[in-house]
């Protein structure tokens, strides 16, 4: 998080979400699991980034995994269900359960007040431009800079 003109931050993810949280005089970038999503990552740089900066904030979702391509097991899935509503299940290309970790990101938002997201709805599994470690086994990074402007 910064609150300095200029300065870049940066957050590096695969097939995790990259967030972009900004408000009139700060941003934060988040790295967004599911494990993090469960844990609240969300909403504690929301708040955050209201304690050190004014105005309304807005967020932007980067490249990342989307439901078809992000089988996931029952019981994690009631886990994600339980906190952000069923919204955020999901079915996978040959019909499994999911997760919709785009789903899961705007529930949290809109929990804490932040309607307005812009989602590039780019699937890095399905993206031959994107690392995706559950695609390809291998890992590798995509990186999301985001700069406060002077």
């Amino acid at each position: 998080m910064t609150a300095e003109p200029g300065r870049p931050v940066v957050v590096l993810t695969a097939d995790c979400g990259p967030l972009v949280l900004a408000c009139d005089d700060a941003l934060a970038v988040v790295h967004v699991g599911w494990l993090g999503l469960c844990a609240g990552v969300v909403e504690a740089a929301a708040a955050r980034l209201r304690a050190v900066g004014r105005g309304t904030l807005t967020a932007a979702l980067g490249p990342c995994i989307h439901p078809a391509h992000y089988a996931f097991g029952a019981d994690d899935l009631d886990r994600v269900a339980a906190r952000y509503g069923d919204t955020v299940r999901g079915r996978t290309a040959d019909g499994g359960p999911a997760l919709d970790l785009p789903r899961g990101v705007r529930a949290a938002l809109t929990g804490v007040g932040v309607s307005d997201l812009y989602d590039v709805e780019v699937c890095t599994a399905a993206s031959p431009d994107h690392f995706s470690y559950r695609r390809d086994g291998q890992t590798g990074r995509q990186g999301v800079v985001a700069v406060l402007e002077p």
